[in-house]
């Protein structure tokens, strides 16, 4: 993996975190298609105080948020990796700096949404120990949807 040169906690307002999440956008877009609009509502970023922003030489490589789901569960959310920083390892990175943080902020499990068109994404949060959960919330009717669960309380 290349060495990432730090890590910032933020908010949603970060500049390079919008920038990131911009470009997940687009390529959700073009995976989920139509579907897209349905998932979009669900991403606002305003008011998310739990950011983790990647840097690689200087540059924004890679994002993810977390936000409160219930008084024991946080939810994963803005997952992304550039496309030239992919396969480096970065992503299980991003996932373990933002599961540590939600177990210092006394979380005890984490879970998340992806779309069954983002298998890379399936792989990382199944080989990180996320097991299948039945669709949560706003994602229970949706065909698309898969939703993970892990527990968290462990984490050093």
């Amino acid at each position: 993996m290349e060495e990432l040169v730090k890590t910032i906690r933020t908010t949603s307002e970060d500049a390079d975190f919008r920038n990131l999440v911009q470009l997940l956008d687009e390529e959700l877009a073009l995976r989920d298609g139509d579907l897209h609009p349905f998932y979009a509502r669900f991403n606002r970023l305003e008011g998310i105080r739990n950011v983790a922003v990647f840097y690689s030489g200087g540059a924004a490589v890679g994002c993810g948020a977390l936000r409160r789901f219930d008084d024991d569960t946080v939810e994963i959310k803005r997952m992304f990796v550039l496309t030239e920083f992919r396969g480096k390892g970065i992503g299980a990175e991003i996932l373990k700096e933002l599961e540590s943080w939600a177990a210092e902020l006394d979380y005890s499990q984490s879970i998340l949404e992806t779309g069954k068109k983002q298998p890379e994404a399936i792989r990382l949060y199944q080989k990180a120990g996320y097991e299948t959960i039945p669709n949560f919330g706003q994602y229970a009717m949706t065909e698309n949807s898969i939703c993970l669960k892990k527990r968290i309380s462990n984490i050093p």
